[in-house]
C-alpha cells in the first residue's frame, strides 16, 4: 500500500512541474527552490528542464504502478 503513496507523490510532483512549465507559473519559478536553476540557465531553459522532469516523474510513476505486484 505504501508504494502507491510514493507513486502518487511522484505523479503529483510530475504533474505540477509539467503544468508549471507549460503555463509559466510565476509563483513556481520565483520560489526559492527553483531559483538555482532559473538564475543559472534562465527562465526559458528552466521551463524546459521542469517540463522534462515532470514527464520523467510521471513516466516513472506509471512504470512502477504497472510493474508493482499486487499484495493480494
Amino acid at each position: 500500500m505504501s508504494q502507491y503513496i510514493v507513486q502518487g507523490i511522484f505523479a503529483v510532483a510530475g504533474i505540477i512541474a509539467l503544468l508549471a512549465a507549460i503555463l509559466n507559473w510565476n509563483w513556481f519559478f520565483t520560489a526559492r527552490n527553483t531559483q538555482f536553476i532559473v538564475q543559472n540557465v534562465g527562465r526559458r531553459q528552466a521551463r524546459w528542464f521542469y517540463g522534462v522532469l515532470g514527464v520523467i516523474l510521471i513516466g516513472t510513476s506509471i512504470f512502477f504502478f504497472l510493474n508493482t505486484p499486487s499484495a493480494t
